[in-house]
């Protein structure tokens, strides 16, 4: 297998690269239990080297109580056991490797778990001791410290503090399980460098930063006013100290770094990517812009403009485990994605979701920079509907019940389809239930059908890999030829065409069609919802 992988070059291979989001619990079960674990993933390794990804990037496999999906962290040294072992998780960087598939790890520097020895010795130790000087305890406002230190809001919704039984509170941006560390002390910036450190070692390429911009903290911990000063824990100068001394690890073994990185300021976007800083960010304006010809065109130009000053790629991405999955999402009425938004019921036309996510692909993979593709994103999943009594993701029950949470983005794949829970695992029902028509998106169903999500994603990444068009020191423009129409060329000779309107349209000026998300007409025009690949 290793033969069919393109040859290397000197080129930066992170800067167009196709990487594949796999959140273990879900990916492949291989020990039969109901979870996902690295046992699965390294038996489905062909199946990834035939998709033709470059690099897997994994959702936390570390040791967690698991109380929001392994972003709470017990131990960065340790694989949690319902994955596998230390051990396991070296084979398996070692074996992608041979098969020219890197791997990336998700690092959680804002929080770590409750369960983490350092906020054991913390709740163990006095107010005011040095072992909770590594994360935020402050006393409580009111007459007897019954109210919250800060007016501050929860990512989850709600108080960002909760209070312990000797009357101090301590700060999680996130869930109670998810202590917030305390990144002004030295011992905190130590400790995440030496993790780098630890799994360069082990041979992986590279790390994506979760909630990167939310590290630092005003030391005060004031009040909140919207447009008040800086903010006091999102996006603060202090910052980029960090990730510069976070750059200087990474180049002394090759890696690299992609921050999660949720800025509307461009200039302050841009600046995480500086040169002795990160390597790359995703792109969450191109993910959550509607379907719509007009905003993706601005999205596109937008985020090329502000990456140019820095000299740093573009990513692209459609959805990740915390975001409505494409099908769904572009086959409702309001087709862009903002967490406030959801709520249960939303009607969805499947079908016309599908159709507009076939063009996304083509779309997305097109465009110049490195694209990021969520597990399950080629076989065309829709978002799942769980069972309220099912629900385990914290964003649902801290809302109340109100928000659906994250998890129908979340099921176990479907690998076979004739086989028991679409052979995730045996005959163990996975840790999230599947839907009835999970067998029908099954892979090995898809793999022998030409007109397959599938098919169409195997195809679209050989060319990207093999088409000169997508050479990735070409230069590239963005515009659009009609209303509704949204289309680019690249200095390589690739010109990628969507109609996002309804009504079929021609193609430009081609010597041949490469690939289309759908079927031209009679006449050879391009259908509404329905993207093509040319060559010039």
């Amino acid at each position: 297998m290793a033969a069919n992988r393109p040859t290397e070059t000197t080129a930066p291979w992170w800067r167009d690269a196709v990487i594949y989001q796999i959140y273990v619990r879900s990916f492949a079960d291989g020990d039969g239990d109901g979870t996902g674990d690295l046992a699965g993933v390294r038996a489905r390794l062909p199946y990834l080297v035939e998709l033709g990804v470059d690099a897997l990037w994994f959702t936390p496999w570390y040791l967690s109580p698991l109380a929001d999906g392994g972003y709470d962290v017990a131990d960065y040294r340790s694989i949690d056991p319902a994955f596998g072992t230390l051990a396991e998780a070296e084979k398996l960087i070692a074996e992608a490797r041979e098969l020219g598939i890197r791997t990336i790890i998700d690092v959680v520097p804002n929080h770590v778990s409750d369960r983490h020895a350092w906020f054991r010795a913390a709740l163990a130790a006095a107010p005011g001791s040095p072992e909770r000087d590594l994360f935020h305890f402050r006393p409580g406002r009111g007459e007897h410290g019954e109210i919250p230190p800060n007016d501050w809001v929860s990512e989850f919704g709600g108080t960002p503090w909760t209070r312990l039984d000797d009357g101090q509170w301590y700060l999680h941006l996130f869930a109670p399980e998810q202590p917030d560390l305390n990144w002004a002390h030295p011992a905190v910036r130590q400790e995440h460098e030496d993790v780098l450190r630890f799994w360069f070692e082990r041979g992986v390429a590279g790390v994506r930063i979760d909630s990167a911009a939310l590290l630092a903290k005003d030391p005060a911990l004031p009040d909140f006013t919207e447009g008040e000063g800086p903010h006091p824990y999102v996006d603060r100068d202090e910052l980029h100290d960090i990730y510069r001394s976070w750059r200087a690890v990474a180049d002394a073994y090759d890696g690299i770094f992609v921050g999660e990185v949720w800025l509307p300021d461009s200039e302050r976007f841009a600046r995480y990517l500086r040169p002795d800083e990160l390597h790359t960010a995703f792109n969450f304006n191109f993910l959550a812009c509607p379907w719509d010809a007009g905003l993706l065109r601005s999205a596109i130009d937008d985020t090329l403009a502000e990456h140019a000053p820095v000299g740093a790629p573009a990513t692209w991405v459609l959805c990740n485990h915390d975001v409505t999955r494409t099908v769904t999402r572009y086959g409702r009425e309001d087709t862009g994605f903002d967490f406030a938004a959801k709520v249960f019921g939303t009607p969805t036309d499947l079908e016309l979701g599908t159709r507009r996510a076939r063009a996304a692909a083509l779309l997305s993979l097109a465009l110049p920079g490195a694209v990021y593709v969520y597990q399950g994103e080629e076989l065309g999943l829709p978002e799942a509907d769980i069972p309220r009594d099912r629900i385990q993701d914290p964003m649902h029950s801290r809302s109340g019940g109100v928000d659906p949470g994250r998890d129908g983005c979340r099921v176990p794949l479907p690998w076979s389809a004739a086989e028991p829970y679409a052979g995730f695992g045996s005959a163990t029902e996975p840790w999230l239930p599947q839907p009835a028509s999970w067998p029908a998106y099954a892979a090995d169903a898809q793999s022998g059908d030409p007109s397959s999500m599938l098919t169409l994603y195997r195809e679209a990444l050989r060319l990207r890999r093999d088409e000169p068009g997508f050479a990735a020191t070409a230069a590239e423009t963005s515009g659009g030829r009609a209303p509704g129409v949204l289309a680019f060329a690249r200095a390589g000779g690739l010109v990628c065409v969507v109609n996002l309107s309804q009504e079929a349209v021609e193609l430009p000026d081609h010597t041949q069609v490469l690939l289309t998300s759908g079927p031209l007409d009679g006449s050879g025009l391009l259908p509404g919802d329905t993207a093509a690949w040319l060559r010039n």
